[in-house]
């Protein structure tokens, strides 16, 4: 790479990288500690305009035990409505697709308005187009390239050298192994988190127990478990794994229409809304029932110890109750685990029917619109972000819902990324209140609104000692690269990120940036990608952080163990060493949503230091060796570009 072109590169990716610490910062998302140290050191900035929210010292010992102390009590089992916070009386509008948070009832009087700062769209939409245009800067996409072969070769180099000693360090550490070191599931679908042999099991034997309970209604008249199996002539003995049809297969490659109707078990979408809902007739006991109780997935992870799953549940933004029916599921039935946290996805089918758990048929399309359950988007946007507010200015008016949000992490954004976009966000995309036209806004129209609401409510919570919540989109999974602009910028970590295996610039920010991606490869293999070229092994050689998940266990599995069936086939077709395995399952904590205190026990009290000093080889099983060696490239890196700025040739950056 000649020389001006490694500085103007130079100079680009960190201007990049200061793009996505200003986003990180302002929603009290993270950012990696390495490179905020590095990007420092050229920032004209004082340290405390560029500061996260601090991470409290863990009291957690060094020899403590790996496994956390949990209250012995139920969360859900005895609260008091008398016990809750205070209310602030608190006004709250939505202006522009973005919520204002006034200290009186009066919304006429500016001056009450508080000031919790959000991104400016103008400034975003620059933002945006600045990282487009780097994207496809022919030199700067060189140098990109140069530098992931290097990484990638480098890694190979760092195997050949010291593979035996990684394994003789795991062999010298008592007790632990690949088995019994913490995983998380980073990206699962509550609605498809068992096996099918799983809820076929379950179907069954609620037609034994429940005939005679009424589960539905169908044009104003009630109907049993048994009369909606006997419309459809069947038998719980008639039921096979192969007649509930729910297993991708060949027939669903790139065909997401297809995929979307294997949710409906005997092809039924009614059986759907009994067994795999929260909102019913019978409030969601069914879908409570298959994921906590016992023999079912929350006590099969609990007996597992060592898994851990971030399930995700729907919120469509149809109705301003949508909240307070999915906590009042949550508290009601106690649906809660210590071995699980929950995000909330957000459908993007401003115009289609959200009746799927995390896509939708494009048959059922048009179905608000006809229904006129919204007039634009920015009404869907109160009825998701609105009722949030609420329960933290309120929260003995939604005491079930200020109790849930406890154990939610954060937001997702889910849809058929492959979808054609007919429109290009920029200056002149009309506001969220005048989205009334018939294309579904763009990914990253979604992408900023949620972003933007997320910002103020976090600085919101934070003022009342509340716990934030940070955007984990499904991003890079098909569709075009842009979508990976947008969520480099407002995410904190993604799921999928497929794509980045043709975007050389993204997926070297990627790794600067050290943003988490939870892969899953069997999903891809039955989507979009077939399993031998999934980028997954290239990325973990480059260095990026990358973790295993199973996104759907319904579609794609066969055990009630996916997540080691996950590791399983990763690590025979793609060879992966023990130390690799490790790598993943530590990855996969460090990206998860799970609380500071309870990661302390999982990968040692020094966790979030930089580099070996952050590593207990006692409890994660990755040797010092490997910690130390992704450690050391990431700083050449950091080093490469930041001295290259500093360069006499180069003026000052422009934040």
């Amino acid at each position: 790479v000649p020389f001006t072109d490694l500085l103007d590169a130079a100079k680009s990716v960190v201007k990049a990288l200061f793009l996505r610490e200003k986003y990180m910062g302002l929603s009290l998302q993270s950012f990696c500690k390495t490179t905020a140290r590095f990007l420092q050191e050229l920032s004209e900035k004082p340290l405390e305009t560029r500061s996260y929210e601090e991470v409290p010292e863990t009291p957690v010992a060094a020899d403590a035990a790996v496994h956390p102390p949990f209250a012995e009590q139920h969360p859900y089992e005895k609260w008091d409505p008398q016990s809750m916070p205070a209310d602030l009386g608190f006004g709250l509008k939505m202006v522009d697709g973005v919520v204002h948070v006034y200290t009186k009832q009066d919304l006429t009087d500016k001056s009450t308005e508080l000031d919790l700062p959000y991104p400016d769209l103008q400034e975003f939409i620059a933002d945006m187009n600045f990282l487009m245009a780097l994207i496809i800067n022919g030199p700067i996409k060189s140098f990109c390239y140069r530098r992931l072969q290097y990484l990638s070769s480098k890694f190979q180099m760092h195997v050949l050298l010291n593979e035996m000693k990684e394994l003789a360090a795991q062999k010298k550490v008592p007790h632990r192994d690949f088995y019994n070191i913490r995983k998380v599931d980073t990206h699962i679908h509550a609605s498809s988190c068992m096996n099918q042999k799983h809820l076929l099991r379950f179907i069954k034997r609620a037609m034994k127990k429940h005939l005679d309970e009424i589960v539905h209604v169908e044009k104003g008249k009630e109907q049993t478990l048994k009369e909606v199996f006997e419309t459809m002539n069947l038998t719980a003995y008639d039921l096979s794994v192969d007649t509930l049809d729910v297993h991708a297969d060949r027939n669903t490659f790139h065909r997401f229409d297809k995929f979307n109707a294997k949710y409906n078990p005997i092809g039924e979408s009614i059986l759907r809304e009994i067994f795999i809902k929260t909102d019913n007739r019978v409030s969601g006991k069914y879908f409570a029932h298959i994921i906590k109780a016992s023999p079912e997935v929350m006590s099969d992870l609990e007996e597992s110890k060592y898994q851990n799953a971030e399930l995700r549940l729907s919120i469509y933004g149809r109705s301003r109750d949508e909240w307070d029916k999915l906590a009042c599921w949550a508290v009601n039935h106690r649906v809660h685990s210590n071995n699980v946290r929950w995000l909330v996805q957000v459908p993007r089918l401003l115009w289609d029917a959200a009746l799927g758990s995390k896509r939708c048929p494009s048959t059922l399309s048009d179905v608000y619109r006809t229904k006129k359950q919204l007039a634009n988007f920015q009404e869907m946007l109160e009825n998701i972000f609105l009722p949030l507010y609420e329960a933290t200015i309120h929260p003995a008016q939604h005491p079930e819902l200020h109790l849930f949000l406890e154990h939610v992490d954060g937001f997702d954004s889910v849809d058929d990324e492959s979808k054609p976009e007919h429109h290009i966000f920029n200056l002149d995309s009309p506001l969220p209140g005048n989205w009334v036209e018939e294309d579904n806004p763009p990914y990253s129209y979604y992408l900023y609104y949620m972003y933007a609401n997320m910002t103020v409510l976090n600085h919101l919570r934070r003022k009342r000692g509340f716990h934030t919540f940070v955007l984990r989109p499904h991003c890079g999974e098909a569709g075009p690269i842009h979508h990976l602009v947008s969520g480099f910028m407002v995410s904190e970590n993604i799921s999928h990120g497929l794509l980045l295996r043709k975007a050389p610039v993204l997926q070297y920010l990627y790794y600067l940036a050290q943003i988490g991606i939870a892969m899953s490869p069997l999903s891809n293999n039955s989507l979009f990608l077939s399993y031998h070229r999934n980028p997954l092994p290239e990325y973990l050689s480059r260095g990026l952080m990358v973790s295993l998940s199973t996104d759907d266990p319904l579609q794609f599995h066969f055990t009630k163990e996916p997540l080691m069936e996950e590791y399983s086939i990763a690590t025979q077709v793609w060879k992966l060493s023990s130390c690799d395995m490790c790598e993943l399952a530590r990855n996969s904590v460090l990206m998860s949503g799970f609380s500071h205190k309870v990661k302390s026990y999982w990968l040692g009290p020094h966790y979030l230091k930089e580099g070996p000093e952050g590593n207990d080889i006692r409890r994660t099983n990755v040797p010092d060796i490997r910690v130390g060696y992704r450690f050391e490239t990431l700083c050449q890196e950091l080093t490469l570009i930041t001295q290259a700025v500093q360069s006499a040739e180069l003026e000052p950056i422009q934040e």
